[in-house]
């Protein structure tokens, strides 16, 4: 199956906008006609998103749901899983960004990645809540990279953001 990013020269995703412009999150409608009748999606929903910020603390144990550097089980065709902590105060926007920091080891490919936290309690289907979409490796421009390791911090926007990009226009 493919998805055409463009039809006419234009393109078809939503892409995600704040006060400082374009972020780096959109979305895409994949019809589910074109899916092959074997496949089975469990999606998220905004009941999967998580409402009360207080609830969520610095430290938290998350995951992120990627194919780093491309790797995955080419059997199966699944993602791998890497642990993540919440590494600022989860509901204030990290330096007013749209976003907050999560410490873990991620590379490229796992850009759009979901970052869940585990909820025991929610849907027995699918029991996580969507805190976000992993974006990109944050790093300080003034280190010295022979000396200073790299911070091994994150962005991921938080997940409301696709409330915003799949509201009906």
């Amino acid at each position: 199956m493919s998805v055409y990013l463009y039809r006419d020269g234009k393109s078809l995703w939503r892409q995600g906008k704040d006060s400082g412009g374009e972020i780096d999150v959109a979305v895409i409608e994949i019809d589910r006609s074109d899916l092959p009748e074997s496949v089975v999606i469990q999606c998220f929903t905004p009941a999967h998103l998580q409402s009360a910020f207080q609830e969520i603390e610095v430290g938290s144990l998350l995951l992120v749901v990627g194919f780093p550097l491309g790797f995955h089980d080419t059997l199966h065709h699944l993602p791998v899983v890497r642990q993540a902590v919440i590494a600022s105060s989860f509901g204030l926007r990290f330096q007013g960004q749209g976003y907050f920091l999560t410490d873990a080891r991620t590379h490229r490919g796992s850009s759009g990645a979901p970052v869940v936290l585990r909820c025991a309690e929610g849907d027995q289907i699918l029991p996580w809540k969507l805190l976000g979409v992993h974006s990109a490796r944050i790093d300080m421009g003034g280190r010295d990279a022979e000396v200073d390791e790299s911070l091994g911090l994150n962005c991921a926007w938080y997940a409301d953001i696709l409330l915003t990009l799949t509201a009906a226009s």
